[in-house]
C-alpha cells in the first residue's frame, strides 16, 4: 500500500499520490469503490484538508458522492457554488476564500478555500473532484496541476470503452 507523509515534500507526496490513483484505477472496474478510495488518498496525502471527494451531476444536480471529511450537502444545484459553477462552466475553479466568492454554499464553517476540478465523460460534465481546507489560499499552482492530473486518470477511466 502507499505511505504519505503530509509533513513532506509536497510533490513527492502527489508523484506518489498520481501513482496511487492510477494503480487503483487499472486494478478495480467499479466506479463508486474507485472513488471513495480515491476521496481517501487525497484526504490522507495532502496536507491542511478538511474535506476531499467527489459530487456526480444527476440531471441539473450535483449529488454527493464518496468523500473524506464532516457530513456534506448532499445536494448542489448546477451553478450555485463553487461546485456548481465549476461544473456548470466546466472549469477548475480555486477559491482563496470562499467567504468572498459570490453565492459561495457553507457546507462545512470550517472551510476557507476550496478547488473543485470537473470530471468528463464523453464530452459532458459528469461530476467534480472537490477539495477543501481551512487554510485560506491552500491551493496553488501546483495543487492545480497534480489535482488536474488526477482528474485526468478519472476521467481516462469514465471514457474506457
Amino acid at each position: 500500500m502507499f505511505k504519505f507523509e503530509t509533513s513532506g515534500n509536497i510533490e513527492e507526496n502527489y508523484k506518489l499520490l498520481a501513482k496511487a490513483v492510477q494503480s487503483h484505477l487499472a486494478d478495480e472496474p467499479d466506479l463508486i469503490a474507485n472513488l471513495a478510495n480515491i476521496a481517501s488518498f487525497i484526504y490522507n496525502a495532502l496536507p491542511d484538508l478538511n474535506w476531499a471527494g467527489f459530487y456526480l451531476l444527476q440531471n441539473d444536480t450535483l449529488v454527493l458522492g464518496p468523500f473524506m471529511g464532516k457530513p456534506a450537502c448532499t445536494r448542489i444545484p448546477l451553478g450555485r457554488g463553487v461546485c456548481g459553477r465549476a461544473a456548470a462552466e466546466n472549469l477548475t475553479t480555486v477559491v482563496a476564500d470562499v467567504h468572498a466568492f459570490d453565492d459561495h454554499i457553507a457546507c462545512d464553517s470550517d472551510t476557507n478555500s476550496e478547488i473543485v476540478i470537473p470530471l468528463v465523460k464523453d464530452g459532458e460534465v459528469f461530476g467534480v473532484l472537490d477539495v477543501d481546507s481551512p487554510i485560506y489560499n491552500r491551493f496553488g499552482s501546483v495543487d492545480t496541476l497534480w489535482l488536474t492530473k488526477i482528474a485526468g486518470s478519472i476521467n481516462d477511466f469514465l471514457n474506457r470503452k
